[in-house]
């Protein structure tokens, strides 16, 4: 037999139903803009009918329906989206990094304002030229110094910076490495407190978002792989719907390499890098950087390899981008973006000063003991370091008379030897050897660019870079594009539509105004038979 309150009852269930639906939707709307923040929803279900169903006969035809219950409070989100968009998030990260430091590069050897390397070494050129036609006047030699001098500085310059800018790049990793670390530690974090509270049948829907938003984090930094596991809902009382903890790894040289299982996390540290923070772990790479490693307990310490081809073996993202600018491997010069055109300016000055000296000390200058001098110093047995120790010789800088520029000892006004001198800029490094104009020629000093001409070369690198910077900059744009797009999509089913919220809003008012006048309804009922039926026996 049903119960007389039977109605209440019901009234009662779907008015808390509702009122719980509007709660939700007003957590909505507060957190409209709340950044990383996934819409929520009550999922209404049916509460067991009446009578249930038994071996006895039911007194009513059917089942009456006893109302309905918030059943849970799910989040609206879509993980294959998710999925998407850490993936395009890995090669933005890349392609910003690698776009930066490429643009930082480029400033370093930009010739605006006349100050850049080729259009000194053009001056210095044309600065022989000139003293050709008056070898005997002080002026134009000692402008031949100053334009030698010139070179020497702009090498230094482009050196120092170079260097500078890579230091500043093995900080980035560092700042990098500390991020990746700081995120894995809440990541474990917000994994021990999930687990805590999915065994008793809630769903930290909060909780979701703040692991969510930092795991998109960390797929800017490197390409990481989520597995969810989910609680064991035959040992708790674990909603089905329950997301569980996050198990996060990467894959290196086919080998998987767990950072995040449940509570526990291991740490990534620059292997022989610099403790920049006093934490234990190394996160600034020294001179020769060749390894991470991956230290805790989930995989022992493991050494991650940064790679030795023209690629980081590293996964996907803004650390790859950093560590191939910043220069990795055992080769010499190492590969890298910054290594290897730090090891083209050694190339291009010892290339520049050793057949410049080798020209010029066959030439004479003006006086006694006027031939064999070298113009440039400071120039070892290989290129290593040129482009730093590069500098004008003693000889030249103590005396103008030392500049050889004269095919014949003491024949005043020849200057045929500064057209020699001049034309050095020209000469195909691929022939072997040097043609003077007026004495033999010469054999092209060994450890020297054996190819094109000193100009062809410093153009060929400038201009590769130039290419290089344009494909960063237009693959950043692309992949900005495909990310954009991607959120788009993310959020039209997991963001706070204002409008949709609105609707809601009046649709939850309106059934619970309903519910509650059912209510009404209902105790109107009662009230007539508690306190209208009766009567006559009084």
């Amino acid at each position: 037999m049903g119960s007389t309150f039977h109605g209440l009852e019901v009234a009662r269930r779907g008015m808390t139903a509702q009122q719980s639906a509007l709660y939700t939707t007003g957590h909505n709307i507060a957190n409209a803009n709340t950044p990383g923040y996934t819409r929520q929803r009550v999922n209404f279900i049916q509460t067991e009918p009446y009578p249930a169903p038994s071996m006895n006969r039911p007194q009513i035809p059917g089942q009456m329906g006893t109302g309905v219950e918030a059943g849970s409070i799910q989040r609206v989100r879509e993980g294959f989206l998710d999925v998407q968009y850490r993936g395009e998030s890995n090669k933005l990260g890349y392609w910003e990094a690698r776009s930066s430091d490429i643009s930082r590069m480029e400033d370093i050897f930009t010739e605006i304002g006349g100050s850049g390397l080729s259009k000194v070494m053009d001056q210095f050129w044309q600065s022989l030229q000139d003293v050709s036609v008056n070898p005997e006047n002080e002026g134009a030699r000692a402008v031949v110094r100053q334009r030698g001098i010139a070179v020497a500085d702009t090498f230094h310059y482009l050196n120092d910076s170079l260097h500078q800018v890579r230091n500043e790049i093995g900080s980035q990793i560092g700042v990098s490495v500390n991020e990746v670390n700081s995120i894995l530690e809440q990541v474990a974090k917000v994994n021990t407190q999930i687990n805590e509270i999915e065994p008793h049948g809630y769903l930290p829907n909060d909780l979701y978002d703040k692991r969510d938003q930092l795991v998109d984090q960390l797929s800017k930094q490197m390409a990481v792989k989520v597995t969810p596991v989910k609680p064991d809902l035959t040992q708790t009382n674990a909603s089905p719907l329950a997301e569980g903890s996050y198990t996060i790894s990467f894959m290196h040289e086919g080998v998987e390499y767990k950072l995040v299982e449940g509570s526990s996390f291991d740490k990534l540290s620059v292997e022989g890098g610099t403790d920049i923070d006093g934490d234990g772990v190394a996160e600034t790479p020294g001179a020769t950087f060749t390894s991470f490693k991956v230290t805790g307990s989930l995989n022992g310490d493991q050494t991650i390899n940064a790679g030795s081809g023209n690629e980081a073996s590293l996964p996907l993202g803004k650390l790859k981008a950093l560590v191939e600018s910043y220069g990795y491997g055992t080769t010499d010069p190492q590969k890298g973006l910054y290594p290897q055109m730090i090891d083209n300016m050694d190339r291009l000055a010892y290339s520049f000063g050793t057949l410049f000296n080798t020209v010029h000390q066959a030439g004479y200058g003006i006086g006694t003991d006027n031939t064999g001098k070298s113009f440039f110093d400071g120039l070892g047995t290989d290129h290593k370091g040129a482009a730093k120790s590069i500098k004008l010789h003693a000889d030249i800088e103590n005396d103008l008379k030392n500049i050889a520029i004269s095919t014949e000892n003491g024949e005043s006004g020849n200057g045929l030897h500064a057209i020699n001198l001049a034309n050095l800029n020209n000469i195909n490094l691929a022939n072997g050897s040097i043609p003077l104009e007026g004495m033999a020629a010469i054999a092209l000093p060994a450890g020297i660019l054996q190819n094109g001409t000193l100009k062809t070369n410093y153009s060929g690198w400038v201009g590769k870079l130039g290419v290089d910077g344009q494909q960063a900059v237009r693959m950043q744009q692309n992949t900005d594009v495909l990310l954009q797009s991607v959120e788009t999509r993310r959020q039209s089913i997991s963001a706070v539509s204002l409008d949709e919220e609105m609707t809601n809003m009046i649709k939850f008012q309106h059934a619970y105004n309903a519910a509650a006048r059912n209510m009404t309804v209902i105790d109107e009922m009662l009230d007539k038979i508690i306190n209208g039926l009766g009567v006559g026996g009084r």
